[in-house]
């Protein structure tokens, strides 16, 4: 909440210094920078060609850059030695009152120029806007390089499988180099009479190699 009242305060504050500023600084433009060269010479003021090309710029443009908020810090460094030579050349004899061409006005703009240059122009203006996006940047780039160790690799880093062809056309399946294993049989058991000739089957071979017929049996008595 403090934070809000003082930007609109320093909002306010602003505007009204800078409309200041650029009303005497436009009235230096429109008397002409020759005829306020030689104002500036008449009240003693040093290189007045200088002094009154700084002034009529400062002002106006410093006053124009206040308002909108931009530079506030540079542009109320520059106004603030602007008025300190207007006091120290000028103003600074005749006493505070503005009736007798005192120090009053430019005291209190000198005053106004140091509290910018001080504590800035607030959040609102466009300082405070390209602060705020440079600060949303730096944030969003401090989160990204946390986030890095954690992220997935990237597709240069991965391997692509070896029985995967990649180069030309299509992705297929590459050629297998090794042999294709033979599948497992099981074995049927065997019969362990299976090869094994008994009497009457010897009997039979030796009628045939002897050109006998066989014996018939006779089938045993029940």
């Amino acid at each position: 909440m403090k934070r809000v009242v003082f930007d609109i305060a320093a909002l306010i504050a602003r505007i009204v210094t800078g409309v200041i500023f650029v009303t005497h600084g436009w009235q230096k433009w429109q008397g002409g920078l020759g005829a306020t060269t030689q104002q500036f010479r008449d009240m003693g003021i040093p290189m007045p060609e200088l002094a009154a090309g700084f002034s009529s710029i400062v002002e106006t443009v410093g006053g124009i850059f206040l308002i909108l908020g931009l530079l506030v810090r540079p542009v109320a460094l520059l106004l603030l030695l602007n008025m300190l030579g207007a006091i120290a050349f000028v103003h600074g004899g005749n006493g505070v009152l503005t009736s007798s061409n005192g120090w009053e006005l430019p005291g209190a703009l000198g005053a106004l120029s140091l509290l910018f240059l001080a504590l800035g122009g607030g959040r609102i203006g466009l300082d405070g806007i390209f602060h705020s996006m440079f600060r949303r940047r730096s944030e969003r780039r401090a989160a990204e390089d946390d986030l890095a160790p954690y992220a997935p690799s990237s597709a240069a880093g991965r391997v692509e499988p070896s029985n995967v062809r990649t180069t030309g056309g299509p992705t297929t399946p590459a050629a297998s180099t090794e042999p294709a294993e033979r599948p497992e049989v099981p074995r049927q058991p065997s019969d362990p009479k299976a090869g094994r000739l008994n009497d009457e089957d010897m009997r039979d071979i030796d009628a045939l190699v002897a050109d006998e017929p066989p014996e018939h049996r006779k089938p045993p008595n029940r």
